[in-house]
């Protein structure tokens, strides 16, 4: 894009290759001379996948990052660091959607990372949590977002970008990322914005299985899930577990595994962040209730059909599937999800599978906490612009915005994929890149040109931007629905600690 400068693949990390597998990454050895930044790094290594627009080139060398600045001579510019999603075994920082030039001509520096995925990223074993000096491991993905905010705070100045005003934002597993990061001593510093999109680690285990059954994943599916928190003990049972079927022995013998039979070898393994006791010394639900997050300005919220994409429900599938989300509050469940009609069974299973079964609890519980914990501004919002389809405009009874399609509208790369965009989108994408960028500046949406955005409230008189064709602040109509699920949740929660 014109009057912005690009500046690609530049390695953060040492290769995590070798003894270096499963270690707490180590910074780059720098280069001599100039470097030729005009090309990105390889991915992370992930399974096959048709993931929407990413590149061919995948290692385990994979620990880069990639800079769009419109002042690579100025300075001050505030820095937006984006964690890419994919339930922490797939994506990359180079898919075509995350192209930051159009945020950056809005005057930030923007950045995107590499961490290591699935098996690579987040295995815990007893031998490794031996090795290391801090008793833990599993959460190495969770350490190369860290040196690489690092590596910001070390290096950005010399892009333009003020190290004192970085904000981490992130959409689906990368939203979980950024709330774990708020969670973690580690990260401490090294951020003083943060935005979600779609994700938060407060999901509890029943939550976890009712989503892996509707997306049809086997009952032999091992590991905690991409946005619950298992015990430090219970992954390393996983880890074991994992050894013992891979036929290799020990440390040693999982380490001499090539990289790509290990991702083979994982089909079946869920690997994702867990309660280390160093990277998450505690379950980010207790961080959070104890007032021991980073207290950071949050601006957070989810799209308004998350599980849109699942098969639809009926009737008796719906009331099933209640049973089971709701063993012990099933009356209560029946009327905040009710199915009078097929229309009404439909809009309450998308309703249920993204609230209980997904991502949108989790955030309404990040929100609810942050705000509750008043030392810094909550914002909240409901992505509701549904995307056109090939040909024209979405159906008239399309029932809402699916996970992650707000990420194009963020960052406007809507041209990506080759649907039937109207003038609309593009007005509702410049939009939400102004706020998104007017947050990074001041720790505040709010500014010239763009509707009031209320802060947070959690007294029940709380405004949601609600972001489409016509945005406004509405007072949130389903809070009840909420505070019923927070009410089954936290007696998970607790029953499970």
């Amino acid at each position: 894009m014109p009057g912005v400068w690009a500046f690609l693949g530049i390695p953060f990390g040492a290769a995590p290759v070798g003894a270096r597998r499963w270690t707490a990454p180590e910074r780059s050895g720098g280069w001599a001379g100039v470097r030729v930044a005009d090309r990105f790094g390889d991915r992370c290594l992930q399974p096959p996948t048709d993931w929407l627009f990413q590149s061919a080139a995948e290692s385990e060398d994979c620990l880069s990052l990639s800079v769009w600045t419109p002042a690579p001579d100025g300075e001050g510019l505030p820095v937006m660091v984006w964690i890419h999603g994919g339930a922490y075994y797939l994506g990359a920082g180079d898919e075509q959607r995350y192209d930051g030039s159009r945020l950056a001509a809005k005057g930030v520096v923007l950045v995107t990372i590499n961490y290591r995925l699935g098996i690579l990223g987040f295995l815990a074993h007893p031998e490794l949590s031996a090795e290391s000096p801090h008793g833990a491991s599993g959460n190495y993905g969770l350490l190369d977002q860290i040196l690489a905010l690092e590596w910001v705070r070390d290096n950005i100045a010399a892009f333009g970008g003020d190290p004192g005003n970085v904000t981490i934002f992130g959409e689906s597993a990368g939203s979980g990322a950024v709330n774990a990061l708020m969670a973690s001593p580690l990260a401490d510093g090294l951020f003083h914005r943060a935005i979600g999109q779609s994700g938060a680690h407060f999901a509890s285990p029943l939550a976890d299985a009712l989503l892996r059954r509707a997306i049809g994943q086997s009952g032999a599916y091992l590991g905690s899930g991409p946005l619950s928190l298992a015990s430090r003990d219970a992954a390393e049972q996983v880890g074991t577990t994992f050894e013992e079927q891979s036929g290799a022995t020990g440390l040693e013998g999982l380490r001499g595994l090539a990289a790509e039979s290990l991702m083979t070898l994982a089909a079946g393994f869920s690997f994702a962040p867990i309660v280390d006791g160093h990277v998450l010394p505690s379950h980010v639900w207790d961080v959070f209730a104890n007032g021991e997050q980073h207290p950071v300005p949050l601006l957070a919220g989810w799209t308004s059909a998350e599980a849109k994409y699942l098969p639809p429900l009926t009737r008796a599938q719906l009331d099933a599937h209640l049973r089971e989300a709701f063993p012990e509050d099933y009356e209560t469940a029946r009327a905040f999800y009710p199915a009078s009609n097929d229309r009404e069974a439909r809009l309450s299973s998308i309703a249920l599978r993204s609230e209980r079964g997904f991502v949108v609890y989790g955030t309404w519980k990040w929100i609810e906490s942050h705000a509750n914990d008043g030392r810094a501004l909550v914002f909240r919002y409901l992505f509701d612009q549904v995307v056109p389809t090939e040909t024209g405009p979405p159906a008239e009874d399309d029932p809402g915005a699916v996970h992650a399609s707000d990420i194009e509208y963020v960052f406007q790369t809507l041209d990506t994929r080759p649907l039937a965009w109207r003038d609309e989108d593009r007005e509702v994408a410049d939009l939400m890149a102004t706020w998104w960028t007017n947050f990074a500046k001041a720790g505040d949406p709010n500014g010239a040109g763009v509707p009031n955005w209320p802060p947070w409230r959690t007294d029940g008189t709380g405004q949601v931007m609600v972001i489409d064709a016509s945005p406004a602040a509405e007072v949130d109509q389903d809070r009840a629905r909420f505070e019923f699920l927070d009410r089954v949740e936290t007696r998970e929660h607790r029953t499970n600690q």
